[in-house]
């Protein structure tokens, strides 16, 4: 696997390097030896942050974890991760290609959840900036909201982040 590490008030030396690899090395299992990963340190007030990115054949692999310490953390990032294949590895064995004698195993694993789509919603969808789009998201009350970015043509998502600013999502032509 092919490891970024991105760090903000957080120092990386080569003892922090060489932990990260072991333990993400618990994921070669699932991964071949091209596939990025990027885990992001981050320290803030007593705590340390780690957001663990996996991307493969489009899809996207994400645990964020804070812990005192960034190890404890790392940990709880890669088991999520892990759980995340293991909850959905029917899916992700076609997706994917992970072989399937990757989950003989002497574990249990939960069990995989059926997709089940309850509500569809249409809307028309209003050329508008940013500003508006978010605006409209706050006056709806909801997390996300999709728009047609008026200076852009392209379709964006805006959403609320856990601390209470905002993203916007753009597409990649």
């Amino acid at each position: 696997m092919k490891i970024k590490i991105n760090a903000k008030k957080f120092t990386v030396d080569d003892r922090t390097r060489e932990y990260i690899d072991k333990k993400l090395a618990k994921l070669d299992k699932f991964f071949p030896t091209d596939t990025e990963a990027t885990v992001s340190l981050f320290g803030k007030r007593g705590e340390e942050r780690v957001e663990l990115t996996i991307q493969k054949n489009g899809t996207i692999f994400r645990a964020e974890v804070a812990e005192n310490e960034y190890e404890t953390a790392l940990i709880k990032a890669i088991d999520r991760i892990e759980r995340q294949i293991r909850k959905n590895r029917t899916r992700l064995e076609k997706k994917i290609h992970i072989p399937k004698d990757t989950f003989v195993e002497a574990e249990p694993f939960e069990a995989e959840d059926e997709i089940k789509v309850t509500k569809t919603k249409k809307f028309e969808i209003v050329p508008m900036t940013v500003e508006e789009a978010i605006l409209q998201m706050n006056l709806l009350s909801h997390e996300f909201y999709l728009f047609r970015n008026a200076e852009s043509g392209m379709l964006n998502v805006v959403y609320k982040r856990k601390e209470n600013d905002y993203g916007v999502i753009e597409p990649i032509e």
